[in-house]
């Protein structure tokens, strides 16, 4: 039974960290430079509009990656293009530091979607179990070994 609850939670967060990845990604790809704005991530946001899974992962997502890029002192266009492995975009810090701002920006996230119930409750723990324990280059490429985890 435990082995299912942290595939499942593994589930989410892989598809939590691509889709926001992807998301902002594909954003910045789409405008020029003069025609992206590129928001604060320490100010506040309006929250990801809508509802079902799909907001919910935006809304988790987008909101870590905020709190990793506030935590850095960058946007989150920029933590993101470093993630994708940008070379023109490394952060300072290096990558532990950059590792260590995404996953308390995720960690917080998750624990604030909880709060606002677009997490069950039941899940939260095993979540944070998995963004804490998983390699984050295993987290973005969705190439997680799940027997690393249960066994």
């Amino acid at each position: 039974m435990r082995g299912r609850q942290i595939t499942a939670a593994l589930g989410i967060v892989i598809v939590l960290v691509a889709a926001g990845i992807a998301l902002v990604v594909s954003e910045v790809v789409q405008g020029s430079p003069r025609s992206v704005a590129i928001a604060d991530p320490c100010a506040h946001r309006a929250p990801f509009p809508g509802g079902g899974v799909d907001a919910t992962i935006q809304r988790v997502v987008l909101d870590g990656l905020d709190g990793a890029a506030c935590r850095l002192g960058t946007s989150r266009e920029r933590l993101v293009l470093s993630l994708a492995g940008d070379s023109s975009q490394r952060l300072p810090g290096g990558r532990a530091t950059t590792e260590a701002a995404v996953r308390a920006g995720l960690l917080r996230s998750i624990d604030e979607a909880a709060s606002r119930g677009d997490v069950p409750a039941l899940l939260t723990p095993l979540l944070r179990r998995v963004v804490e324990k998983v390699p984050l280059d295993q987290l973005i490429r969705g190439a997680v070994s799940l027997q690393g985890l249960v066994g």
